[in-house]
């Protein structure tokens, strides 16, 4: 049964184990943030839709990371905690809290869509749906759709970390990627021939999202280090207290990063109506929709950060649990070189070729001052965007540690206290512009007391016995 263990992760090189969970890590997450911006793209090319639909798109996305949200609290909680029982020699741990998540996982995701199919109208008003009647008609029917999906991305985003701690991160990459590739052939021809608008937009996502699901229940059913059996479901709840507290800096920083869109979308519905140029009916909509596509280009970067983190925990988490702090220490080290280098990588791109990211979402068929303000905000608003992929690699490597409070409050502290309070505070002094200034300043912030917590870790990851909370 050798094979079928997952001793390799305390004796393989830490470089070589970090790039086999890292890379396909990375590529799952890259695939599945492009669910949004392949449907963002395809629908602001789509001139009967162009920056209405564009605008609803960024409306949207935010509910759906309230279900990523939840789908990390438990399988990113439940990926740690089996790596940590495996590293231990603690089976029956391992296979019952999958159980249990498989379970609980179902339960949220269907009171989830509910809530959204329930409450559509005062949802879609809070994230700054109403900022015109063309906007908030292609936000309504999007979020229909996407709504019924809900339990298909929950399960599949759930699930992929929990497949990748049973030591099959190229699966969790390939159930993804072969989700995305059915949204990425559907999309143009529901939009464009079959002229479905939003709805086939958001068809094709949910079809993508229901292949994803249907390849990691087939996989749960062959998982290798660890065995599911009829004694493995139940809701156990000292299981669920265990790994749930292990995956609630996730949730809490998708959470948090919710409030923080909530605060920006608003503030930017209400200094744009005070703008000379985008207080006009036929204009209003460019602020809303030209930050959606800078939180996509985000999105995809911080899909980068986050991927190398989280493929890093069953790794963390399994020496941690067989006391090979050494080997931790290592990692951690890869780990904030490589967010810094790809960082800047990302900051080039968005200082050098803002044009040309813009293009990619239909800007040729704008206004100038389109393309003029989404200029300006990818150079202003992503500029320290290396800070915030370090801050993201930070707290989820302290994740994987054990170490929740600190973790939880590097990622609080980036996405509610600075997040929430700087796009609130700064607008009344600077107008629109005052939002653009706001995501540089709470990422600088958020570093210093991380720069604090990592100092900390490394002396704790240098003694004898480190201390895990």
């Amino acid at each position: 049964m050798e094979e079928k263990s997952n001793v390799f992760l305390e004796t393989e090189p830490v470089g070589k184990l970090m790039a086999k969970y890292a890379v396909p890590c990375v590529i799952s997450l890259l695939v599945a943030a492009l669910y949004n911006v392949v449907d963002q793209i395809f629908i602001a090319n789509a001139t009967y839709l162009g920056s209405f639909g564009n605008a609803a798109n960024t409306v949207v996305f935010p509910m759906t990371v309230v279900a990523l949200a939840i789908a990390v609290l438990i399988g990113d909680g439940c990926c740690a905690f089996v790596s940590l029982s495996l590293g231990g020699g603690r089976e029956e741990d391992a296979h019952k809290s999958i159980g249990s998540a498989i379970i609980l996982c179902i339960l949220c995701s269907l009171v989830l869509m509910a809530i959204y199919l329930i409450f559509m109208e005062p949802i879609l008003t809070l994230f700054g749906g109403r900022v015109n009647e063309e906007t908030y008609a292609c936000a309504k029917e999007y979020f229909f759709w996407i709504s019924l999906g809900v339990p298909f991305y929950m399960f599949g985003q759930a699930m992929n970390p929990i497949i990748r701690s049973d030591g099959s991160p190229r699966f969790a990459m390939a159930a993804t990627l072969a989700g995305a590739a059915t949204n990425l052939v559907l999309d143009p021809i529901f939009i464009y021939p079959l002229h479905m608008g939003m709805m086939g937009a958001a068809v094709a996502t949910v079809l993508g999202q229901i292949l994803t699901a249907g390849l990691s229940i087939w996989y749960l059913f062959h998982m290798k280090a660890v065995r599911l059996g009829r004694k493995s479901f139940g809701l156990f709840g000292g299981l669920m207290r265990r790994y749930l507290a292990m995956g609630i800096t996730s949730f809490l920083s998708q959470i948090a990063l919710v409030l923080s869109m909530a605060a920006f979308q608003n503030m930017c519905t209400k200094y744009g109506a005070l703008d000379p140029i985008f207080g006009q009916p036929e204009y209003s909509q460019i602020p809303l929709a030209v930050m959606g596509i800078v939180m996509k280009f985000y999105q995809i970067a911080i899909s980068i950060a986050i991927g190398m983190a989280a493929g890093c925990i069953p790794v963390v988490g399994y020496n941690i649990g067989a006391g090979r702090k050494d080997r931790a220490k290592k990692l951690f080290t890869y780990l904030l070189l490589w967010e810094l280098g790809i960082g800047l990588i990302a900051l080039g791109i968005v200082e050098i070729f803002p044009r040309q990211l813009i293009g990619i979402f239909g800007a040729a068929n704008e206004s100038a001052y389109y393309t003029d303000f989404a200029v300006r905000s990818f150079r202003i608003y992503l500029c320290l965007i290396f800070l915030s992929m370090m801050n993201k690699g930070t707290f989820i490597y302290l994740q994987a540690m054990g170490k929740a409070l600190a973790s939880t409050m590097i990622s609080l502290t980036r996405e509610v206290i600075f997040g929430v309070s700087l796009p609130i505070i700064l607008p009344i002094f600077f107008g629109l512009d005052g939002l653009l200034y706001s995501f540089p300043l709470a990422d600088i912030l958020t570093f210093v007391f991380a720069l604090v917590v990592i100092i900390r870790t490394y002396r704790e990851l240098s003694s004898p016995n480190p201390a895990l909370e």
